[in-house]
């Protein structure tokens, strides 16, 4: 009797512990703020080119004006890839192309449904914008930690890269 009331308790404080254990798609839970992993990007300077004179010489008064000279067209266009379904929520990203290469990306669509979702992606979003920004291709590096979200990522970027007509 003594044994089977042992294994009894036993077996129902298993069920218990299994029940209560909290998976991370389980709902909201306490958010960390990770702001200091996160790259900054410099704002670009908007100051206008000062006129220099050599030292000792008076500034030129030369009244002729300058010419401008009209720079060669530049095509410009972002492209949308598709939205690609994870483990975690869909990922998407965005591209933009000027003159044929990648100058831009952001993922426009990932997981934040959770607070390790958001706190995985806080790191790994930006290095991948990094990462095809700097390959300017779809073959990049994964991010380790955010697998799924990296994959997602490649998948939507080769799809976007595709409508682009990019090599």
């Amino acid at each position: 009797m003594r044994r089977i009331t042992t294994w009894l308790l036993t077996t129902m404080s298993a069920v218990v512990l299994l029940f209560s254990y909290h998976t991370s798609t389980s709902g909201p839970t306490p958010t960390i703020a990770l702001f200091s992993e996160i790259p900054s990007v410099p704002a670009p300077s908007t100051t206008a080119p000062s006129t220099v004179t050599a030292a000792g010489s008076p500034p030129s008064t030369d009244t002729t004006t300058a010419s401008t000279t009209t720079a060669p067209s530049t095509t410009t266009q972002t492209v949308t890839g598709t939205s690609v379904s994870t483990r975690f929520g869909p990922v998407q990203v965005q591209i933009t192309v000027t003159d044929g290469a990648i100058t831009d990306a952001a993922a426009i669509e990932y997981p934040t449904s959770n607070g390790r979702d958001q706190q995985i992606n806080a790191r790994a979003v930006p290095v991948l914008e990094q990462e095809t920004v700097a390959a300017g291709t779809a073959d990049i590096d994964m991010v380790s930690g955010a697998t799924y979200t990296s994959e997602g990522y490649v998948k939507s970027l080769q799809s976007a890269i595709d409508q682009a007509h990019l090599a």
